[in-house]
């Protein structure tokens, strides 16, 4: 069972991960406090860049430069199972050991397969007590682990499925409408739910938009307004290469690479050209069933070039192929208060619901932003 301070250091812990947003990709966002049962906390540390160091390195460096007298019989707190294995980085596992860490208490294991339970086996062999929230049924110690869960949902899904968490957002008024007869859409809802969307961005392993809501928009894709590390990768879906060589995404000062998927044989009129030195990555897909690219071969690609959390900000036919494809895990939809009645639909779609059938989707939560209404929803 957790004590009241493991439930603390937990929440501490979590706090550092969230800083590894937009940072430790595709590696997991871990967060690490060590410190001693009478309160005293040593050091604190977040996952780094790929390649760099994890949560907890980060956290005995951070108590050997406050000049903690050691770390010895101090207790480390973990939002995510040690690794034990090498990978661009030595085992954690060897670095609590060495520095002689008593206690290891964990949020969640680590299901990647190098890991998965290894690293609570070798830290018990090596005479540390660990103990994993998820074995304690206590409400508020699963509350931590629905928390550092969420935090990492498209790391262990990638890893248990073998492809990205699909976060699809919607923007449309009351009666479902994106846009006003003529097409235009800016802006259905207010400045605080784009800014809120740019937060959503901001976690995402690569965004995806397709060449519809290029041509008709000319968004940038990118993330703006927040203090970032990293631009996340964007994706253009543009089956038959109209990707004009002046669309602003392509544009973007210090953004990041961006890949054009076209059907095979599809080649761009003019030469895909990024004026801030960045790179642009022609790509094919296969045609799929429906004539349009194939979006679950797509997705399955993405997943083995390690995308955690795939954000579609598209149009109403490609979010809706999305959906009929069966591949959005949650939809992200900002609801504006008004009644536009003659107007755009923001999702088309093929396929239908029976109404006799329990709803497919859930409320995963719900929120005032702004003048609007955040939904999320995932599959039951």
């Amino acid at each position: 069972m957790l004590s009241p301070l493991d439930l603390q250091r937990l929440r501490d812990a979590l706090c550092q991960a969230e800083n590894a947003i937009g940072l430790s990709d595709p590696n997991p966002r871990v967060g690490c406090v060590i410190g001693h049962r009478d309160g005293r906390v040593l050091g604190v540390g977040h996952s780094q860049q790929a390649g760099g160091p994890h949560a907890e390195v980060m956290a005995l460096r951070a108590a050997a430069a406050h000049g903690a007298s050691g770390v010895s019989g101090a207790t480390a707190w973990v939002t995510l199972e040690p690794c034990c294995h090498h990978g661009r980085t030595p085992p954690c596992t060897d670095a609590l050991i060495a520095a002689g860490i008593a206690k290891v208490v964990i949020a969640l294991r680590d299901p990647y397969p190098a890991v998965d339970g290894q690293g609570i086996e070798q830290l018990r062999r090596a005479g540390i007590e660990v103990v994993v929230a998820e074995l304690d049924p206590a409400p508020e110690a699963q509350a931590l682990v629905t928390a550092a869960t969420e935090l990492n949902i498209g790391f262990l899904h990638r890893v248990r499925t073998g492809r990205p968490w699909v976060r699809a957002k919607l923007a449309t008024s009351m009666d479902g409408r994106a846009a006003l007869p003529d097409g235009r859409s800016q802006w259905i809802t207010s400045e605080a739910a784009r800014a809120d969307g740019h937060a959503w961005r901001a976690r995402a392993g690569t965004v995806l938009t397709g060449i519809g809501s290029v041509l008709a928009d000319d968004p940038r894709m990118d993330v703006r307004g927040r203090a970032i590390r990293r631009q996340p990768p964007r994706v253009v879906l543009d089956s038959d290469a109209r990707l004009p060589a002046s669309a602003r995404l392509l544009h973007v000062e210090g953004g990041s690479d961006v890949t054009v998927f076209t059907k095979p044989g599809a080649n761009p009129l003019n030469p895909w050209q990024r004026r801030d030195g960045g790179l642009v990555h022609h790509r094919t897909l296969p045609v799929g069933p429906s004539g349009g690219l194939d979006l679950p071969t797509l997705v399955r690609l993405l997943g083995d070039e390690h995308v955690n959390e795939l954000h579609v900000e598209a149009g109403p036919t490609l979010s809706g192929a999305f959906r009929d494809a069966g591949l959005v895990d949650e939809w992200l939809i900002y609801l504006a208060p008004r009644l536009l009645g003659q107007g755009r639909n923001a999702l088309m779609s093929m396929g239908e619901e029976a109404l006799s059938d329990p709803p497919p989707w859930r409320i995963q939560d719900s929120a005032p932003v702004g003048n609007d209404l955040r939904v999320r929803l995932r599959r039951r």
